[in-house]
C-alpha cells in the first residue's frame, strides 16, 4: 500500500512540478526545447537526487517510462494552453507549491521505506521537494527562491510536511491519511506564505545602546 501510494502521489507531483517548470519557460520566452527541458528538470531533479542518495539506482526516472512521459505531456499541454492563464507568474508559484507539498511527502515516505531514520527521511523529503525547483531556477537564470533574501517561506513548509509524515510513521498512524493531510498542509502553508509575505527570520543582531 505504501509503495503504491508513493507512486501515485509522485506521478501527481511530477505533473504539477513539470507544469510549473514549463510555465516559467513560457514566461521567460523559451522555445519548445527550453519548455521541455525546464519541465523535465523541475519534475525529476529532486527525485533523482533522492534516489542516488539512498542507493535506489538507476533512479526511477530512468527505469519507468511514465516518469518521462508525464512531464512531456505537461510540457505539451502548457505549450498550447498557456494563453488561457491570466496570472502567469502566480500560477507558476501555485503549481510549484502543489509540487512542493506532494514531493516532501513522497520523498520522506520513500526514505522511510529504505529504513532511514526519521531525521534523515525528513532531510530527503525536503531535498526531493526543493531540488527540482532549484535546478529550474538556475537553468532559467533566476536566483533560486530557496536562497532569495526576504522571499516567502519555501523550504519550511516542505520541512513541516516531511516532519508530519515522519512523526506519523513513528507513531504507526494511518499513512495514506497522514500523507494526504501533510501534502495539503504543506501546499496551503506555502500559498498562505506567498499571499501574506511570510519570510524566515534573518540572523539576530544585538541592539545597540543609544547614548
Amino acid at each position: 500500500m505504501s509503495g503504491a501510494m508513493v507512486t501515485v502521489l509522485e506521478f501527481v507531483g511530477i505533473y504539477v512540478f513539470a507544469t510549473s517548470g514549463a510555465l516559467l519557460a513560457v514566461h521567460k520566452g523559451f522555445d519548445a526545447v527550453g519548455i521541455v527541458i525546464l519541465a523535465l528538470l523541475t519534475a525529476l531533479g529532486g527525485g533523482i537526487l533522492r534516489d542516488l542518495i539512498i542507493g535506489d539506482t538507476p533512479p526511477a526516472a530512468f527505469t519507468n517510462v511514465a516518469y518521462l512521459v508525464i512531464p512531456l505531456v505537461a510540457a505539451v499541454v502548457t505549450f498550447f494552453a498557456h494563453p488561457l492563464v491570466r496570472r502567469l507568474t502566480f500560477t507558476v508559484l501555485v503549481f510549484d507549491a502543489a509540487g512542493l507539498g506532494l514531493f516532501c511527502v513522497t520523498g520522506t515516505l520513500k526514505a522511510l521505506d529504505f529504513h532511514l531514520g526519521p531525521v534523515q527521511a525528513v532531510l530527503l523529503g525536503i531535498t526531493t521537494a526543493v531540488g527540482g525547483g532549484v535546478l529550474r531556477d538556475i537553468t532559467a537564470r533566476e536566483t533560486p527562491a530557496l536562497l532569495v533574501v526576504d522571499t516567502e517561506l519555501y523550504a519550511i513548509p516542505a520541512a513541516v510536511g516531511a516532519v508530519m509524515v515522519a512523526v506519523a510513521h513513528e507513531a504507526d498512524l494511518a499513512t495514506p491519511v497522514v500523507a494526504a493531510g501533510a501534502a495539503t498542509f504543506a501546499f496551503l502553508f506555502r500559498v498562505v506564505a506567498m499571499v501574506r509575505h511570510w519570510t524566515a527570520p534573518s540572523a539576530w543582531e544585538p541592539r545597540r545602546r543609544q547614548d
